[in-house]
């Protein structure tokens, strides 16, 4: 007869909570002023706003603040020959067609539609993936009814990591390690430009796996190595 063994949470089997903080949201590292333009916003209008404020890309919103999509400086460019089987964003009637048309066109017709948000609860690290997945650097942040409340970018995503080693090391032990050493027994962490490495003597070799998946959902670690547990 086999048997098979369920994995104890080292927290529930110490008696004790890792006392993890909330991990790090959108709302925590977003940029609250932002710039956009409406829907009837000319090419030239467009242009400016990009130049002025220094960006690549702005929110496109209607009179009510709703975001419906977002103009980059690659939308007011000419595409390329092979780019004729792209659909625009409100359908063919709304094409346009040549670099003339382009410029009399609006920012309704010019916008990528629908545009990637997200919400200001969002995980920053979600949003750093969904950057990555879409090839972006940045992100409207939209309230519940798909308000335009905040921006991110790549620079704020990646704010999270600019935690020090020493930073880093002081809270896998105070925040992890120590409240779960009756669990998981003397092991320690040394890091090196934010890859935790975690050694020592662990009471149950089996609990190990779960100890590094909960270093490395500590905001700021980039990776977590094990040598001679």
């Amino acid at each position: 007869m086999s048997t098979m063994r369920t994995p104890v949470d080292p927290a529930a089997r110490s008696g004790r909570t890792a006392q993890q903080p909330a991990p790090r949201t959108v709302g925590d590292v977003m940029t609250h002023t932002v710039v956009a333009v409406g829907s009837t916003a000319g090419f030239k209008q467009i242009v400016r706003t990009l130049r002025e404020w220094r960006v690549g890309a702005v929110p496109v919103l209607e009179g009510d603040g709703r975001v419906i999509g977002v103009v980059s400086e690659g939308d007011l460019l000419p595409a390329p020959d092979d780019a004729a089987g792209v659909r625009p964003a409100r359908g063919a009637d709304a094409a346009v067609h040549g670099e003339a048309d382009r410029q009399h066109g609006s920012a309704a017709d010019l916008m990528t539609s629908p545009a990637v948000t997200v919400r200001s609860g969002t995980r920053v690290r979600e949003a750093a993936r969904t950057m990555a997945a879409k090839k972006l650097k940045s992100l409207p942040v939209i309230d519940g009814d798909g308000r335009l409340i905040g921006i991110v970018s790549r620079a704020d995503v990646l704010s999270v990591y600019l935690r020090s080693d020493e930073q880093l090391a002081h809270a896998v032990r105070e925040e992890i390690l120590t409240p779960l050493s009756g669990a998981v027994g003397e092991l320690r962490a040394e890091v090196h430009d934010g890859v935790v490495t975690l050694s020592g003597r662990a009471s149950d070799p089996e609990l190990v796996p779960l100890v590094v998946r909960t270093v490395l959902a500590l905001e700021g670690v980039v990776d977590v190595r094990v040598g001679g547990v």
